[in-house]
């Protein structure tokens, strides 16, 4: 009899802690996506911490228990977009086989999402502002740079890179990327630049 008791005691525990995960990440997910779409409307300074929470129908004092600031939340919401825009670039560079292709597609989805909202708003122009430079550096190797790097391995195990090394080079291609698609942003021209950026994978390439 003990024994059903503390096994049913146990299944209880376990539900409530299922139970209030669920809840937090419930949570975090409104406010990161209600901090989402607001900074990309107006930016991180155009976005008071009022509206966030009104938008994602919490009070202040839960965004306060799951994130410490407004630029903590910012962080969450800057690491979500450039996980979805990393997961974009890959599935257009895997729709070619050629790993040269490969490259080149993921480089041009790259430089579209530079002209949709959040990724213009938040990456490219307020992420520089906001968030530390070694912060960014690292969320920079976890996902836009390790991407860059995984794409120029392959194109040099096809034996088709033609400088390196590759540390190095993966840095220069991402800044190329960010400089291109920053100055779309700003209102330079998206073919221009598209040209540019394939010119100058076809210098870092053979065919």
């Amino acid at each position: 009899m003990c024994i059903m008791v503390q096994e049913v005691l146990i299944v209880k525990d376990e539900s409530r802690g299922r139970t209030q995960a669920e809840r937090r990440a419930r949570t975090q997910g409104a406010l990161i996506d209600a901090a989402r779409s607001l900074f990309a409307e107006r930016g991180y300074a155009g976005a008071g911490r009022e509206e966030i929470v009104a938008r994602a129908g919490v009070t202040r004092g839960a965004m306060y228990h799951h994130f410490a600031s407004k630029e903590d939340l910012f962080r969450a919401v800057f690491e979500t977009v450039e996980r979805d825009l990393c997961d974009a670039v890959a599935v257009a560079a895997f729709a070619a086989t050629d790993p040269v292709e490969q490259l080149r597609r993921g480089a041009q989805a790259f430089l579209d999402a530079a002209a949709t909202p959040e990724v213009r708003r938040i990456v490219l122009l307020d992420a520089p502002s906001v968030l530390p430079v070694e912060l960014r550096r690292q969320l920079s190797e976890r996902y836009g740079l390790g991407l860059v790097r995984e794409a120029l391995r392959t194109v040099d195990a096809a034996g088709r890179l033609a400088i390196g090394p590759i540390e190095p080079l993966a840095a220069l291609v991402l800044a190329a990327l960010h400089e291109a698609a920053t100055a779309i942003a700003d209102g330079a021209d998206a073919d221009s630049m598209r040209a540019v950026v394939a010119g100058l994978i076809d210098r870092l390439t053979t065919d």
